[in-house]
């Protein structure tokens, strides 16, 4: 059954995307999840990549059981709309993608996204009319479990090996035609190419992925992007300053640090409890 507070964070979820510009950003556990949440940011979406780190695996080595209770335990764990990076469904075949997409959406997340990369080097882009489908099977799971989940559309091949702007675009627009409600190239970083992605699949709203400092939320905002994330970054930053230990010697990392007491006092009993 659905988490009874899922259809409210469905329609927030939906509504940031009409207008402007939000950042959502990607906790990799529960507590990660509540300190994001207790910053005041409007939404959260988890990150594959650092769910995966955390149980001490390489990205896309977790099960999809092992990601559904992921999804319901972030879902649950805070009063946001959480968009579940749900990978590329658990499956190849459109059908069990669908399926797959259709267990997720009881999870209690207000959104999902569903990528196009094979895990396969030599062939790492499902063809074009197979990644279309797979998009057209997670829409119809969606509609037929009545919750209003927004269906973020992924293209991967700037992050896997492909980085062709003309065919990027051709499968975003792709994915749009087939029931997307967001669309999504992580790795795209020219204003040129963000430009030219927000341009082709309008009006629908499009996520842009900010893993450093090449750009800011107002330079985003102004290019029309509707939605900032930061993917498995916030993990990643999680181990610099003990790289930095390691092969400097030196601690610099470290004085950047939220202070104890105010992360110790982001989690208290009523929390804890849930």
């Amino acid at each position: 059954m659905t988490a009874s507070f899922a259809p409210d964070r469905c329609r927030r979820f939906r509504q940031l995307h009409q207008s402007g510009c939000f950042v959502i950003p990607n906790p990799w556990d529960l507590g990660s999840a509540r300190l994001l949440a207790r910053l005041g940011f409007p939404a959260l979406a988890t990150t594959s990549s650092g769910f995966a780190w955390s149980l001490g695996r390489r990205d896309n080595h977790v099960s999809l059981d092992e990601a559904l209770a992921h999804l319901r335990s972030i879902a649950r764990s805070v009063d946001l709309p959480v968009n579940g990076d749900f990978e590329g469904g658990f499956a190849v075949e459109p059908e069990q993608v669908g399926a797959n997409v259709l267990q997720a959406t009881a999870t209690g997340v207000a959104g999902l996204s569903i990528e196009d990369s094979t895990g396969d080097a030599s062939r790492p882009l499902f063809d074009f009319d197979l990644a279309v489908e797979r998009i057209k099977g997670a829409r119809r799971a969606i509609d037929e479990s009545k919750t209003g989940v927004l269906l973020t559309g992924r293209s991967e091949g700037f992050i896997v090996g492909r980085p062709d702007l003309t065919e990027t675009i051709r499968r975003l627009t792709g994915y749009a035609e087939a029931g997307a409600d967001c669309l999504y190239a992580p790795g795209i970083r020219t204003k040129a190419e963000i430009v030219a992605v927000v341009e082709a699949v309008a009006p629908k709203p499009v996520n842009v992925l900010v893993g450093g400092d090449f750009t800011t939320v107002t330079e985003l905002a102004a290019m029309g992007v509707r939605r900032i994330s930061v993917g498995g970054a916030l993990a990643r930053a999680a181990w610099t300053a003990a790289e930095e230990i390691a092969q400097r010697g030196s601690f610099t990392a470290l004085a950047r640090g939220v202070p104890f007491d105010e992360i110790n006092e982001s989690f208290d009993g009523r929390l804890a409890a849930r």
